[in-house]
């Protein structure tokens, strides 16, 4: 999915955007903050379905992960052993993906290979986009959040050097709050910012994400560092 400006600015910045677990790329949410970064800032923004997400159906072994997380949530039970295998395989098959969907974006004339990039997205999509920024460098600005945390993550934040935003529910019973300032203080940016509010990571409070940061750190004007 991408969505842009009637009239698009030349060099206008593209933001991509994650879906969380169980989501897709047309997921009310995820429109509304497309709707708002076109409508607001003028930018461009796309999504893609994870694998075994939206218009994508699961492998075997993906509902084989469902279904145990599934399981492990009903009977209160940490969900880390099946997260860290699933998220850990949709990241290594969605990054690929992720960059040939950016390879196909910058063949179209009004985003080209000038336009600024970031990435949003949390859960799930911070599981594919920590790597993903950590491979891409074309990737300028991000942000993360509420994500389960495995030395995978941790290794891929240590590499990670553009601005970011962090969002860590301070409340979750399922992602511990340590986990989260564990990935933050890893993760190799010397411009970050940790936004932690209460409650879990499916209340995530409106206007948290994309606003404000995206301007700012993927204005064409912006002074390099």
């Amino acid at each position: 999915m991408l969505w842009s400006p009637t009239s698009p600015a030349p060099g206008a910045a593209l933001v991509l955007l994650g879906h969380g677990g169980g989501l897709h790329k047309r997921s009310a949410g995820l429109v509304s903050r497309a709707q708002a970064l076109v409508t607001r800032y003028g930018f461009h923004a796309a999504a893609i379905d994870a694998p075994g997400h939206g218009e994508r159906p699961r492998s075997t072994t993906d509902q084989q992960w469902v279904d145990s997380m599934l399981a492990a949530r009903a009977a209160g039970e940490s969900l880390a052993p099946s997260i860290t295998a699933y998220n850990g395989s949709l990241a290594e098959r969605a990054v690929p993906e992720w960059q040939a969907t950016i390879d196909a974006l910058q063949t179209l004339p009004e985003i080209g290979t000038t336009s600024s990039i970031g990435y949003s997205g949390m859960t799930l999509a911070s599981a594919i986009g920590i790597p993903l920024v950590a491979t891409d460098s074309r990737i300028t600005a991000a942000i993360f959040g509420g994500v389960f945390v495995y030395d995978a993550i941790l290794d891929a934040a240590r590499k990670i050097t553009v601005p970011l935003e962090f969002l860590l529910p301070w409340d979750d019973p399922e992602i511990d709050r340590d986990s989260g300032l564990a990935v933050f203080d890893a993760f190799g940016s010397a411009e970050k910012t940790l936004l932690a509010f209460p409650g879990s990571h499916f209340r995530v409070p409106a206007g948290r994400l994309d606003t404000r940061f995206f301007p700012r750190e993927l204005a064409s004007d912006r002074p390099e560092a």
